[in-house]
């Protein structure tokens, strides 16, 4: 349809979620007039990518659908978007919760469009009426590296057919939580688990992808600085 000056592939990304920026940062460098084709499998894309080129006066040329996979062609207008100060936002950007308390030992929970209950800190019951802070923040972990997974493969064009992770994690003392003993921590010390894959693609290309994820995840990033994390990579054809 068109020959574009510049390539960018946003996977599976929507243009709430990183897109604009890798768009914008791949843009940066052409000349006005000169083309960009945009990659993407998001659905979204197709109303919210015509609408931000009118809103920062670029040109949006139009589209080519394909199997998996829809080309965006975007002509760069004359508009100089503030690309520095856009990635300077997008660096000092902070997440916020709010937390009231709830009925009998559970807290509501706020973050942005939802609201979802929390139990006790540290709950090791069979069945919980909402789930334990420990609870949630293996699952903060798994959710960043699961998601996190398919979107590196996302952006490479890899074909993942099933993912999935389990975490476990204990506490150096959950006695010592309960106040049953004075000796010990309370703090998780460990946590271990087994990131399955099924893909087509070959091993190298699996824990290469792997790898780059744990790299850039915040939560493990995070945790892994004061919690030992030994989580094994299975990939399974």
């Amino acid at each position: 349809m068109y020959i574009a000056h510049a390539v960018c592939d946003g996977g599976d990304l929507d243009c709430g979620s990183g897109l604009l920026l890798i768009i914008k940062k791949t843009m940066d460098p052409l000349s006005n007039g000169q083309i960009l084709e945009v990659k993407s499998r998001e659905r979204t894309v197709a109303e919210d990518l015509p609408a931000w080129c009118r809103m920062v006066e670029h040109e949006y040329l139009g589209s080519e659908p394909g199997s998996n996979t829809t080309r965006y062609f975007i002509r760069k207008g004359s508009y100089q978007d503030e690309l520095e100060a856009d990635l300077q936002a997008a660096k000092g950007f902070q997440w916020s919760v709010r937390a009231k308390g709830d009925k009998e030992l559970t807290a509501k929970i706020y973050s942005r469009n939802h609201t979802f209950l929390a139990g006790q800190p540290a709950d090791f019951s069979p069945k919980v009426n909402a789930p334990s802070a420990i609870d949630y923040l293996l699952a903060s972990l798994a959710s960043c590296l699961t998601v996190g997974y398919k979107a590196q493969a996302s952006r490479r064009d890899i074909e993942i057919d099933h993912l999935e992770l389990t975490l476990k994690g204990g506490l150096e003392n959950v006695l010592f939580h309960m106040e049953l003993e004075e000796d010990g921590s309370p703090k998780m010390n460990t946590i271990t688990g087994v990131f399955y894959v099924s893909s087509p693609e070959s091993e190298v290309v699996l824990e290469d992808i792997w790898n780059m994820t744990l790299t850039k995840s915040p939560i493990y990033q995070t945790l892994k600085q004061s919690i030992a994390i030994d989580i094994k990579l299975s990939i399974v054809f």
